[in-house]
């Protein structure tokens, strides 16, 4: 029988008790490796890098450098690397800050530990998870007129591209985008980086925001 593929992980959480849950969780759970676990985001890009991760749990509320500053550090030198926001925090600021520090993702730590699986694996098939009461607040802060960033790129966007962007509007992952698209996931991949790269965005959740905040689709 074939032994399947692991997802190496790191965790970046300052409450030991809920940090060691999850540690607890994922050692049980097959598919998922714990490449690393902190209590803080001191040298965070230098852990991820040496830790091969495929994806961050972040905290935002730690010592040193918080979740915001580690992400941003992240994003920098592992743009490849995805990092989901697991917070008790859904205020505005901390929304708005996590995502244009690059987070490709944003939940509660109210969220099951199940759901938790489900935005890992989602996340890395190109989706972008959130709690809901946060993708509400999402839409609120990056709904029309509230930044004058974007104009020149929405010209720059192909049919196919805001076909694409569209979809990932909605949430889906790189393969219903796919499939609703009859395209190939590489060619949804394609497409995804000259999105990217148009937008001068890092992430799928940046480019959902500019999306919502300027009408691009």
């Amino acid at each position: 029988m074939k032994e399947q593929k692991q997802i190496p992980i790191v965790i970046f959480e300052n409450n030991e008790a809920y940090r060691k849950s999850l540690e607890l969780y994922f050692e049980e759970f097959p598919g998922i490796r714990i490449a690393g676990s902190y209590a803080d985001g001191l040298q965070a890009a230098e852990r991820v890098a040496a830790a091969a991760a495929a994806l961050v749990l972040m905290d935002i509320d730690m010592p040193g450098i918080n979740g915001i500053e580690a992400t941003i550090q992240i994003k920098t030198s592992l743009p490849e690397v995805q990092i989901l926001i697991l917070t008790v925090f859904e205020d505005n600021s901390r929304v708005f800050d996590a995502i244009c520090a690059g987070a490709d993702g944003y939940l509660l730590k109210s969220t099951a530990p199940h759901e938790i699986v489900k935005a890992i694996r989602d996340t890395l098939n190109g989706g972008s998870p959130m709690t809901p009461s946060v993708a509400r607040k999402v839409l609120q802060l990056f709904g029309p007129g509230k930044s004058e960033k974007g104009t020149a790129a929405q010209n720059n966007l192909t049919d196919k591209e805001k076909e694409v962007l569209k979809q990932l509007v909605e949430g889906n992952s790189y393969k219903m985008i796919a499939d609703h698209l009859q395209i190939s996931v590489d060619t949804v991949r394609f497409h995804i980086r000259n999105i990217y790269a148009k937008l001068h965005v890092n992430s799928a959740t940046e480019a959902v925001a500019l999306a919502l905040r300027k009408k691009l689709i």
